[in-house]
């Protein structure tokens, strides 16, 4: 009877280490299971996404292929919105684009649609000077623009270039002239009781400090500034117009008109859509689209707000700077 009593007080604790052991077994399990499929989900998106990389890349190879193949054609680029440091407007898209068309061997001639209310005078210049030299070094291979809704300041800055100026009766055009915005919030603080306290190293460091008074000197340099640029402007759409252009007081004052007054004023040549004149006047149908388009990984970084800071930082600098628009 003695006997009993230690093996009946050690079935508990046998029993309790079986349970313990059992559970421990279960969670392993679990985890392990987890485990594997935390690693076939990370394959699974690494094939997924290699995949359409794949997909991008034989696509874009595809129609490079195809491009080869294309006989005699009209290249055409496309300037959509404003001229600015990023876009299609930029100096860094339109550039590689106007040089692929004017490569192109079976390219019969270069179509630039222009559908722009202005921008840089920066971007526009280094455009306007890239048409120049192409033109030179392929004389046998002519530019012409065709307006869409618009070719005003910066886009006419590009489009003076151009061998001819296509428009539509009533397409915006003109805008020869050159501006520089912003506000000034000195009263409204004045007002409100709230000091300014900007500290700046150079005598004219923040005269363009929105929150700071502007002196006279300030205004005149700063209308020097922009009257230089304006004469830049108007040098270059002369030099690209040449007797074609019938000045008047007005034709370099800001103005813009429609397209048929600006045939008449010699702003512009005619009129003409991309079919038409790859078709009448370049006597090629076929239209191949040499533009620069924008990419995934920039479509994706815009999506998730990447450029958010930049974006700003851009918009408060461009604020205060000389504008063709």
């Amino acid at each position: 009877m003695m006997n009993d009593t230690p093996l009946n007080a050690s079935t508990p604790s046998v029993k309790n280490d079986w349970e313990r052991g059992f559970i421990e077994k279960l969670a392993m399990e679990a985890l392990r299971e987890q485990r594997l499929r935390r690693r076939w989900g990370i394959f699974f998106k690494f094939s997924f996404f290699a995949l359409i990389l794949s997909g991008f890349y034989l696509f874009s190879d595809f129609g490079a292929r195809d491009m080869e193949n294309l006989g005699r054609h009209s290249a055409l680029v496309e300037i959509n919105g404003a001229i600015e440091s990023e876009g299609s407007g930029s100096a860094q898209a339109v550039i590689p684009a106007l040089n692929r068309a004017f490569l192109d061997a079976n390219s019969a001639g270069v179509i630039l649609r222009i559908n722009s209310p202005g921008g840089s005078p920066v971007q526009a210049g280094m455009i306007n000077d890239e048409i120049g030299r192409l033109r030179k070094e392929y004389p046998q291979k002519h530019l012409y623009v065709v307006v869409d809704e618009m070719c005003a300041s910066g886009g006419y800055y590009i489009a003076a270039a151009a061998d001819k100026i296509f428009v539509n009766k009533a397409s915006v055009v003109g805008s020869i002239g050159v501006l520089m915005d912003g506000f000034g919030f000195t009263a409204l603080m004045e007002k409100a009781g709230v000091e300014r306290r900007l500290m700046t190293a150079g005598e004219n460091k923040g005269f363009m400090d929105p929150f700071s008074s502007h002196s006279e000197k300030q205004k005149a340099f700063s209308q020097a500034m922009l009257n230089d640029i304006h004469q830049q402007f108007i040098e270059v759409v002369r030099k690209g117009r040449g007797q074609r252009l019938k000045e008047t007081p007005e034709t370099f004052s800001g103005l813009f008109w429609i397209g048929s007054k600006a045939v008449e004023m010699g702003l512009a040549d005619g009129f003409g859509s991309i079919d038409s004149v790859a078709r009448d006047v370049l006597k090629a149908e076929d239209i191949v689209d040499y533009s620069q388009k924008e990419g995934l990984p920039e479509r994706v970084l815009k999506k998730f707000g990447a450029s958010i800071g930049n974006g700003a930082i851009s918009s408060i600098w461009k604020g205060s700077s000389p504008s063709l628009r």
